[in-house]
């Protein structure tokens, strides 16, 4: 009977010897099952990961469907009103056309001509000089009785936004003689005189002479004041320029503050496609012409040019990134 009794306590014991290992093995177990995404993750190994780097698509999920471009005729509306702003921010602040009314400036110029103006450098503190063609806003009712032309509602629109000539006819184009400080003179039928010194002219209209015999302002000796410009046509017999305008408030002056910018160009028609080059006579010793100065007229275009290049290689890298 003692061993009956020894052995049954011995039995109880073992099992309860083999329960708490199993007891603990099962809290271990639950302490060990990961929770929601992360079983998820470890059932699927790194496809959570894959999926996020892949816009969430799967190796069951279907291909992504390739985004698709808007038509062209959605688009052209787009593409129109981004030209329209260009030409007006180009119009309004680098180049404007001007059409050329009259015979002042021949032969330089010939009536129906259309010159490209250049209005970006007086935006960085740039003053006319010597020589120049220049179109500016007429000073005091220079044009009074001068026939205006009455453009369509079209051309005024694309006038406006610098794809047409501007209308605008309060406009004048001359040469521009004498800067402020300077003395110009005519006597009889010339030369002209720049602060004594005289002009040699081959740019005047054949026929005419570089001065005007008549007591209409033809003979003159004036100072230029300050912060204001001379000017005078080609056309020497045919332009009323400053000298026929002495009696107005400026006394025949243009203000500089009314110069839209210089003509460099002739564009229409093609077969006078040319540029308008400063005449060497403007150059000569003595005259008072400030090299300086001239070399801030041209700064600013060399300064945009170099400020664009960057823009240009920034972008095609960028294109020929996309590309890749």
């Amino acid at each position: 009977m003692g061993d009956v009794a020894v052995g049954a306590r011995s039995g109880q014991g073992g099992e309860e010897h083999r329960g708490r290992p199993a007891e603990s093995a099962d809290r271990a177990a639950d302490r060990a099952v990961p929770s929601g995404s992360d079983a998820r993750a470890a059932e699927g190994g790194g496809m959570s990961d894959d999926r996020t780097k892949a816009g969430d698509q799967g190796p069951g999920d279907p291909p992504a469907q390739p985004k698709q471009p808007r038509s062209f005729w959605k688009e052209l509306p787009i593409l129109i009103g981004i030209a329209l702003v260009l030409a007006l921010l180009i119009k309004t602040f680098l180049v404007q056309a001007f059409s050329i009314p009259s015979d002042s400036m021949q032969n330089t110029l010939q009536q129906g001509d259309r010159v490209l103006v250049d209005k970006l450098t007086p935006w960085f503190g740039s003053e006319p000089e010597r020589g120049e063609v220049v179109v500016f806003h007429d000073p005091d009712n220079w044009l009074a009785g001068e026939p205006t032309p009455d453009p369509n509602p079209l051309q005024k629109v694309l006038s406006w936004i610098g794809l047409m000539p501007s209308a605008e006819e309060k406009d004048l184009i001359k040469r521009v003689v004498g800067l402020g400080g300077d003395t110009v003179e005519c006597k009889g039928t010339g030369p002209l005189t720049v602060n004594g010194m005289a002009l040699n002219e081959p740019y005047v209209y054949p026929g005419n002479t570089p001065c005007s015999q008549d007591d209409q302002g033809g003979q003159f000796k004036v100072k230029v004041p300050e912060g204001h410009i001379w000017v005078m046509g080609d056309h020497r017999q045919n332009s009323r320029d400053s000298r026929y305008n002495q009696a107005d408030k400026n006394h025949g002056m243009v203000p500089v503050d009314k110069v839209v910018g210089r003509a460099v160009v002739i564009a229409w028609p093609i077969n006078r496609w040319n540029n308008l080059p400063v005449p060497d006579t403007f150059d000569q010793p003595g005259l008072g012409t400030s090299s300086s100065a001239a070399a801030v007229s041209v700064a600013p275009q060399g300064l945009a040019l170099v400020g664009a290049v960057p823009l240009v290689l920034r972008r095609r890298r960028r294109n020929g990134a996309g590309e890749g």
